[in-house]
């Protein structure tokens, strides 16, 4: 017994060594078919290879069916089993044979999908027509598309009425008969709320649809966009109300649940010359039924303390327009001028649009009191500026977008006429990108520029000039650093800045990233002096938003320790 069990156990691994020795080859096909016929075997393992008629049967049954998916019926198959230097070979020698063409092509639509351009579109795209090579695919995904088009334009008794498939191999021929009957579209009815603490005015106004209008899914999943950007709730549910159906009319149901009335986040940043920063905001997403909010933001760091705080009224008939109005005060010492320091108030009102382009759109009425110590010579300013700005941000992708863009265009105005100190006409403008190639190689690009035209430079409050240099500016350099003062000058900033960057990252692992930079840029009053930046950086996409630390240099900083570290977080553009 023990010397049959040893006769045993040697057969078995020699069976065992051989099976995981043959090999696959399969020839006579190309392009959709060899595709499929390996996509329907990619799922063997190479120890289920073998020359045995039991895997021949299988494998046989795998590509006949892989062929006749793609209208192939009548193809023929042959196995040769061939051994050399004790490694068996199973070749496959595959003739497709004639295809099968559709000789009958019945697709027809009946009930209000009649006169809907979407599925005529459909129809023109995907149906079969006569004379095609059968592919079941085709014909699957036209049958799925009927469906999914009808579910989302509110057919919602739609069926086919019939759905026949009809092959007959020895003909190479195939009949379609595709019905379908899409009944009547249904339309919206009336939206009604529960669970706010907004009234039903402010919250009807939010409804991007009108009762009556024909029912179409992406206006509710718009309508959930909009509620979601209130910061009005925590929880969101649209439904529709099927139990109250009348006349193919459905009624929306909307059940939410108020947003805490409290909430704090935090942001941090460095840099070499200013040390840490620090931003404490306090936001209260709602204050009464007409939505009002307010936020207040504290920034702390070695050479700013500033605090702000909005109070924002949206209007009744479209909450994403709204009045705004606020009130900050700051104080701010100039690190690399030792003797200039300021302390600021600042008032504005604001109305803001959102246009149908997607740019918000910003009118104000700014009020700015700043009083400045420069070089020992003492300045007050009272300062009068009405202002438009145009902006906006575009992004897919979570906390780091695969694709992103914005822009912004702003200028302020002020004149003697009005009560202001001085005349002049101030200009901003920033652009950045965000481009991504696969998913593991990111491209970030920003563009910042800015000029005051009128008045004198020395007549101008430091907050109101330009400066460069810092994490979000001109890295390897200092935090407004830019432009250089020397012994003479006895003003700080410049008149004009401009500057650009262009950005690498690879994605690692996860969530984190390295990248590679080159800034390029300056503030200047008369003439540029253009510096550029270099350096490499690290990013971690974080549930709230990406963290960045960067090592920059400073190739033309003039500095002996040219080398700085720059940390910040918040969006990229």
């Amino acid at each position: 017994m023990s010397l049959f069990r040893k006769i045993i156990s040697l057969f078995f691994l020699t069976s065992v060594s051989i099976q995981a020795q043959t090999e696959l080859k399969i020839r006579g096909l190309s392009g959709a078919l060899e595709q499929n016929v390996n996509n329907h075997i990619a799922s063997y393992d190479k120890t289920d290879i073998s020359d045995s008629l039991r895997f021949q049967l299988k494998l046989r049954q795998d590509i006949e069916i892989a062929l006749q998916a793609l209208g192939y019926y009548q193809s023929e198959i042959e196995f040769t089993v061939s051994e050399k230097s004790g490694k068996t070979t199973l070749l496959v020698t595959v003739s497709a044979g004639p295809p099968t063409l559709i000789k009958t092509a019945d697709i027809k639509l009946s009930g209000d999908a009649t006169d809907d351009r979407q599925f005529a579109g459909l129809l023109r795209r995907q149906a079969p027509q006569v004379g095609d090579v059968l592919h079941h695919g085709t014909y699957e995904s036209l049958k799925k598309e009927l469906s999914s088009l009808a579910l989302r334009k509110g057919y919602f008794d739609a069926e086919f009425s019939r759905s026949t498939l009809e092959v007959i191999p020895e003909l190479n021929q195939a009949n379609i008969y595709l019905h379908f009957a899409s009944g009547t579209r249904y339309k919206f009815g009336e939206v009604s709320f529960s669970g706010q603490q907004i009234r039903d005015q402010w919250m009807q106004s939010l409804v991007p649809f009108e009762p009556g209008q024909p029912y179409l899914a992406s206006e509710l999943g718009e309508f959930n966009q909009v509620l979601a950007n209130t910061n009005w709730f925590s929880s969101i549910a649209i439904e529709g109300a099927t139990e109250q159906i009348e006349d193919y009319t459905l009624p929306i149901l909307v059940k939410l649940e108020p947003r805490l009335r409290n909430s704090v986040e935090t942001g941090i940043g460095y840099s070499q010359e200013v040390g840490p920063r620090l931003k404490l905001s306090w936001f209260k997403p709602w204050l009464n039924d007409r939505g009002h909010s307010l936020n207040a933001d504290l920034i702390l760091s070695g050479e700013e303390q500033n605090i702000e705080a909005r109070y924002k009224m949206p209007l009744a008939d479209s909450p994403s327009d709204f009045y705004q109005f606020q009130y900050g005060v700051g104080v701010k010492e100039y690190t690399r001028q030792n003797n200039v320091r300021t302390k600021v108030s600042n008032l504005a009102a604001e109305r803001h649009w959102l246009l149908e382009s997607d740019w918000y759109r910003i009118a104000s009425f700014r009020w700015l009191y700043e009083e400045a110590t420069e070089f020992e010579q003492k300045n007050t300013s009272n300062i009068l500026m009405p202002g438009l700005s145009f902006n906006r941000l575009r992004q897919s992708g979570g906390q780091m977008p695969r694709s992103a863009d914005r822009l912004l265009f702003n200028i302020e105005v002020s004149d003697k006429y009005w009560g202001s100190d001085a005349n002049f006409v101030r200009l901003r403008g920033r652009a950045g990108w965000i481009g991504s190639v696969g998913r593991n190689h990111r491209f970030v690009t920003r563009a910042d520029a800015g000029a005051v035209v009128g008045a004198a430079l020395e007549d101008l409050p430091p907050s109101l000039r330009f400066f460069a240099g810092g994490e979000n500016n001109l890295r390897g350099y200092g935090y407004e650093s830019l432009p250089m003062q020397d012994d003479d000058t006895e003003v700080v900033g410049g008149r004009y800045m401009a500057t650009a960057s262009l950005e690498y990252q690879y994605r690692v692992k996860g969530n984190w990233w390295l990248a590679g930079f080159f800034d390029y840029g300056s503030a200047w009053s008369d003439s540029p002096d253009f510096k550029r930046g270099v350096g490499l950086g690290v990013r971690w996409g974080s549930p709230v938003g990406p963290v960045r630390l960067d090592f920059g240099y400073g190739l033309d900083s003039g500095e002996r320790k040219a080398f700085k570290i720059h940390f910040s977080l918040g969006p990229e553009l």
